[in-house]
């Protein structure tokens, strides 16, 4: 069982990266292996950092022997994975849309179909765009045949759309609550799921 994070904030320490490792630890606990990606390191290698649709269909051309194709061979294997996002202007960061824009070879391949998603969002403000940042999250997860959840669980309860926190995530006790929460199912429903996935 592997529980990726894809963190798509440029900064590795921050509010974004703070939520996926409290989710990660929860999933590690459950006994699944975890890897953090972050999008700012895996771009840094591109020469154009958004996709410019070189081939139909996709040949995977910008990820060949770069970062970005290492990051893909890790999601080509996950069973979980969780988009962490700032909001920037309502919506993802632009560095998680040039990462998944690219992903493009992935969805050529399946590689995600069946694999369980789940999302975070961190803003300045307590209604800051982080519902309109989780449903882009859920178009983007959706369009590579993922199966999207949100954060609920048997012993807590139905859950809403997923973890949204105001910054400091660190003292948003809410979102550290429901981001906990959200691992738990995020691990439940990839055991549950687990036949449906190629590999």
């Amino acid at each position: 069982m592997l529980i990726v994070a894809l963190n798509g904030s440029p900064k590795k320490d921050g509010n974004t990266a703070f939520l996926l490792k409290e989710a990660l630890k929860v999933a590690e606990s459950k006994g699944a292996e975890t890897k953090l990606i972050h999008v700012v390191d895996v771009l840094a290698d591109q020469k154009v950092p958004f996709c410019n649709n070189c081939s139909e269909p996709c040949r995977g051309v910008c990820s060949q022997g770069k970062k970005l194709g290492e990051a893909y061979d890790v999601l080509r294997r996950a069973d979980g994975l969780l988009l962490g996002s700032p909001v920037y202007f309502g919506t993802v960061s632009a560095q998680l849309k040039a990462f998944w824009d690219k992903s493009r070879i992935l969805r050529k391949e399946k590689a995600l179909l069946n694999v369980v998603g789940g999302a975070v969002t961190t803003a300045a403000g307590r209604f800051g765009g982080q519902e309109t940042t989780l449903k882009a999250l859920y178009d983007m997860m959706l369009v590579h045949g993922m199966t999207v959840i949100g954060d609920g669980y048997r012993e807590d309860d139905c859950g809403h759309h997923g973890a949204c926190a105001q910054k400091p995530s660190a003292q948003d006790e809410n979102a550290i609550k429901r981001v906990r929460v959200l691992a738990k199912r995020l691990v439940e429903v990839a055991e549950a799921t687990r036949s449906l996935r190629l590999r």
